[in-house]
């Protein structure tokens, strides 16, 4: 089984990128197994504690579970124009100690979403630049950006318009494509 790990930038038990996440794990193929890997109790990174080779377990248990997978999904709101807190926190997590970056060379996708028109483009953007840095190859096209994302899910979590799960289903395409170039 191929593994995706599934970040999701938000702590909220029903947040929305949880729902978009869940809807889009299942669209990949059979053969990928999708996991949200839980990045909320991840101590917040302090390079004293990889120096003196002392990580915090969640940490350890964090990158473990990220090196297990081929490649990963982003799904995130938008906080202040950037990702969240706890998103660059598992970033940083994970990207240290520098030579031993869980992140380099795995595929990479981006969603993000607002309960409002602006989509998330910040934070979509200011990710991709991390992404950049860490050596990570990330689906271009299609950019997904999920405006007004409360009107987009019915009282289950599901998403309900099926442009929509269309478009996102070219988009999980493509970064299937991408993982097999990247990973044969």
């Amino acid at each position: 089984m191929r593994k995706i790990a599934v970040l999701v930038g938000s702590l909220r038990k029903e947040s929305f990128s949880r729902k978009v996440a869940k809807n889009v794990m299942d669209l990949f193929p059979s053969e990928f197994e999708t996991e949200i890997i839980p990045i909320g109790e991840l101590a917040l990174y302090n390079q004293d504690l990889d120096d003196g080779n002392k990580p915090p377990e969640s940490w350890r248990n964090f990158r473990n579970k990220v090196k297990e997978s081929e490649a990963v999904l982003f799904v995130t709101p938008e906080y202040n124009r950037s990702v969240p807190g706890v998103l660059k926190n598992a970033m940083d997590v994970g990207s240290r100690p520098m030579k031993d970056s869980v992140w380099k060379g795995k595929p990479a996708a981006v969603i993000s979403n607002s309960p409002k028109n602006l989509s998330g483009f910040g934070a979509n953007h200011h990710l991709r630049q991390s992404l950049v840095f860490l050596d990570m190859p990330v689906v271009q096209q299609p950019e997904v950006y999920l405006a007004n994302v409360a009107t987009l899910l019915d009282e289950d979590g599901k998403i309900n318009k099926e442009d929509t799960i269309q478009f996102l289903q070219s988009f999980v395409d493509t970064f299937v494509k991408l993982i097999n170039q990247n990973n044969g």
